[in-house]
């Protein structure tokens, strides 16, 4: 897997709109935050962090930004979700509302962790 730098979404950010843009910058932003020892590429043509593999990942859309946690990242966080539309594996934030940029924070700390614990456990269990 070749490894791309953050240049590759800066790239994708700009083809957005200015507006889409400042959104897509906040979110990256606080997924940075969250995640600081997280590497930024671009997998399935949309922007990627990955730690111990794929972490999370964000798109912007016309009417609204996808934000892809896993199933897992989503299940965790069903509740505090709920109030936006998604699937097993997303989720929407209306473009038109502020990101909840706190509960995005917390669901990339909740990542981390699994995916630390995932690559604890393949450490395990090579010795």
């Amino acid at each position: 897997m070749a490894k791309t730098t953050p240049n590759e979404i800066d790239k994708y950010i700009a083809a957005f709109p200015k507006e889409v843009q400042e959104i897509l910058n906040k979110l990256r932003a606080a997924i940075r935050e969250a995640a600081p020892e997280a590497e930024e590429t671009i997998n399935y043509q949309i922007p990627t962090f990955t730690l111990n593999g794929n972490l999370v990942h964000f798109a912007g859309f016309k009417q609204h930004i996808g934000f892809y946690p896993t199933p897992s990242g989503m299940e965790k966080f069903k509740k505090e979700l709920a109030i936006y539309q998604g699937a097993k594996g997303s989720v929407q934030f209306p473009i038109d509302k502020p990101l909840p940029l706190g509960l995005v924070k917390r669901i990339v700390k909740f990542r981390v962790a699994e995916n630390l614990k995932k690559a604890e456990a393949k450490s395990k269990k090579k010795k």
